[in-house]
């Protein structure tokens, strides 16, 4: 089965340093930690201002304004205008083709993804459809439950693994189904046991895409997949 390189080119950890281009089979990746950003409110449009507006935990409404403000900035300097300026549609769903998969510019001349947990929020910009996901380790039990509704055969890796290694390695799978789904634009509902990405320490192929692991700081794991259109 056909493999493709990819680089992954990774940036600074703010919104305002210089952007490197992304062409075919690269993905520039920005890993930023959530600090308070009063002014990225000032850079949403209606959508995105309701959806903070409902969120009703503080940390929650901190995490989406830094991660938002963060994605605009850095959109509006890979497309050359103002963040304020960059507008979102979304594309069609490719398992019903509703108006709710995955979200893009208008124009499309960038891809992008975004991916929040905790305190960092991890970015993606890649020429082609890209996905990335970053993950805190679950508690033990968390992770044994979830488990149960993954592929087969990462049901069968997993029951295999010594019960302290399980969190890790849970984790890192999920987040290269993560990656891979967002990049594909099905999210979870396209399941998470249609696809095996595996547990191991290297991803399993699938065909299309790029999937590859990148670094994370301890207790998280990261993971991004690109198409080869």
């Amino acid at each position: 089965m056909e493999t493709r390189p990819l680089q992954v080119l990774r940036s600074g950890a703010t919104p305002d340093s210089d952007v490197p281009p992304v062409s075919s089979g690269t993905v520039a990746l920005w890993l930023m930690k959530v600090a308070d950003d009063a002014d990225a409110y000032g850079l949403l449009d209606a959508e995105e201002r309701r959806r903070w507006k409902a969120l009703i935990r503080e940390d929650h409404r901190t995490r989406y304004l830094a991660a938002h403000g963060g994605l605009r900035r850095l959109l509006g300097r890979y497309l050359g205008i103002q963040a304020h300026e960059v507008t979102f549609v979304r594309e069609a769903c490719p398992r019903c083709g509703g108006p709710h998969g995955r979200p893009a510019v208008r124009g499309g001349k960038i891809h992008f993804s975004l991916s929040h947990s905790l305190d960092l929020v991890l970015f993606g910009f890649a020429s082609t459809p890209v996905g990335v996901d970053i993950e805190a380790y679950p508690e033990a039990e968390v992770s044994t439950s979830v488990a149960e509704g993954l592929h087969p055969l990462e049901r069968g890796e997993f029951a295999l693994l010594a019960p302290e290694t399980r969190p890790a390695a849970f984790t890192r799978c999920w987040a290269r189904k993560e990656a891979y789904l967002k990049g594909t634009g099905e999210g979870l509902a396209g399941g998470l046991g249609r696809t095996y990405v595996g547990m191991g320490q290297e991803p399993a192929t699938v065909p299309g895409w790029s999937l590859t692991d990148v670094w994370a700081p301890p207790g998280y794991a990261a993971a991004v997949a690109v198409s080869y259109q």
